[in-house]
């Protein structure tokens, strides 16, 4: 760093990356400054400059003696010890101590005292929130969550039956076998602690695991357009249970929300899902295994008219980036649940899942957003494009009426071209892709359908293209 280096940034005053300091006497104060830059991402004290970020300058003899306190400080006040790099600038006023410390990698970093200190703004504040102390511990490998004894739980939350069964499929052997209590085996499998069931544990095979572990479930919703804001909805689901339940069901949500589409196929053929069912698969499960336990949230569901996001609670642990999981860089932040999600779920590990979905469907959005603690996962939909039929099928209405109709007209259970003459004889307003949500259809399909019934004259489109109606014949 050269003078003007120097000088350009502290005339940017101090902030949560850079400290003015014009001198130091106490070893105990530096090391509590620099534990906190090591706990908040990293950053520089600057030694011989004023709060407002003049030079002061210091000369030789006080650069030595900075230098042993800081050595001090390191070694014999932080725990564990700081290893920062110190350089002189000379000013015309006289020395500026730099004082470089990097982002911790054994964080949290203490003093001796055993307090933790972490950046707030340009000062620094000691950490005594529960929730923001375990998860220091957990960045620093100190504490793994799904390991941690889910308070208030017995062996008598486990399922046993369901716990035997993954047992006995796994290792071949049943409970009874083994001569041990459920609350040994499940020790032995570090999913208890002192005969009490663990977050793993719970999740895995509790009978009602949100009784003990509220926010682990999916918040699902089906949303009419493309904004989260909008307080209208065509479906929604909370998604509780033991997590494979959770994963199921999730799924299903997923499927009855998105399009089929025939694919070349024959119209009475099923016809497939409008999104790769892999991709989805691959992301909804690495959001509930490898999820932030320390996030007071529920990993969420949002399908929208253009995408659909899958939420996970927690952004990306340490320093790993949305680019370098895209190319099978993986951190496993609940070992145990992912260790025995592996042969629970359709989950691989191995950092395999996010280039597995990606593969199948390269349209997704990876997004990590630390301010607000989270990771989604955006997958964007396909736009349907009408093709030439004999129905122009440009017929709008508000998403208002598209709400009303959804939740007013009857389920229709039969998905053919009756039920879309029962559904337009109930509300001739409807849309077709009104109709095809209702139906489970894509909107290409019910195109087709609604041309073969006007040609056999069973169905007739009255008036403009917009305010017009559907007649049943």
């Amino acid at each position: 760093m050269t003078e003007t280096d120097l000088l350009q940034t502290l005339a940017r005053g101090e902030d949560s990356r850079h400290q003015f300091k014009r001198d130091a006497t106490n070893a105990d104060g530096m090391a509590a400054e620099l534990a906190a830059l090591a706990n908040s991402g990293g950053g520089t004290v600057f030694l011989g400059v004023a709060d407002d970020g003049s030079v002061v300058g210091l000369d030789a003899a006080a650069v030595r003696r900075l230098n042993q306190l800081i050595s001090n400080a390191t070694s014999q006040h932080v725990r564990p010890p700081l290893h920062p790099q110190t350089h002189n600038v000379q000013t015309a006023q006289g020395l500026v101590l730099v004082v470089s410390v990097p982002d911790g990698l054994n964080k949290p970093y203490m003093d001796l005292q055993g307090r933790v200190w972490v950046k707030s703004g340009a000062d620094k504040r000691h950490v005594t929130a529960r929730e923001e102390m375990q998860r220091m511990f957990q960045r620093g490998g100190l504490l793994q969550a799904d390991q941690v004894p889910v308070r208030n739980a017995t062996v008598a939350d486990i399922d046993e039956r369901a716990f035997g069964r993954y047992f006995e499929r796994r290792y071949g052997q049943s409970l009874s076998a083994t001569g041990l209590p459920v609350a040994q085996l499940m020790e032995n499998l570090q999913l208890a602690q002192g005969g009490v069931p663990n977050l793993a544990g719970v999740l895995l095979f509790g009978k009602h695991p949100q009784r003990l572990l509220p926010v682990c479930q999916i918040g699902a919703v089906w949303f009419p357009g493309t904004q989260l804001g909008d307080t209208r909805y065509l479906d929604s689901e909370n998604i509780d249970g033991p997590l494979d339940e959770q994963f199921e069901r999730g799924m299903a949500f997923l499927k009855r929300s998105l399009h089929k589409v025939q694919a070349g196929r024959g119209f009475n053929t099923l016809g497939q899902l409008e999104l790769p069912e892999e991709a989805l698969v691959e992301l909804l499960v690495n959001a509930l295994v490898h999820r932030d336990f320390l996030v007071s949230a529920t990993v969420r569901l949002f399908v929208f008219t253009d995408r659909v996001e899958i939420i996970s609670p927690g952004h990306l642990p340490d320093s790993l980036t949305p680019e370098q999981i895209r190319t099978g860089v993986s951190n496993r932040r609940n070992q145990v649940l992912a260790e025995h999600a592996a042969h629970i779920l359709p989950y691989r590990g191995m950092g395999t899942g996010v280039p597995r979905a990606l593969g199948a469907w390269p349209k997704i959005d990876l997004v990590d957003e630390p301010e607000i603690n989270q990771f989604r996962a955006v997958v964007w939909r396909t736009v349907q494009t009408a093709a030439n039929t004999s129905v122009e099928t440009s017929v709008e209405t508000s998403v208002e009426t598209s709400v009303e109709t959804s939740v007013e007209t009857p389920q229709v259970p039969l998905k053919t071209p009756e039920a879309i003459l029962a559904l337009l004889a109930e509300q001739p307003s409807m849309t077709l892709s009104q109709v095809a949500n209702r139906l489970g259809k894509s909107t290409r399909a019910i195109e087709m359908a609604v041309a073969k019934l006007t040609e056999s004259g069973r169905l007739k489109y009255v008036g403009p293209k917009k305010g017009g109606h559907w007649e049943v014949m």
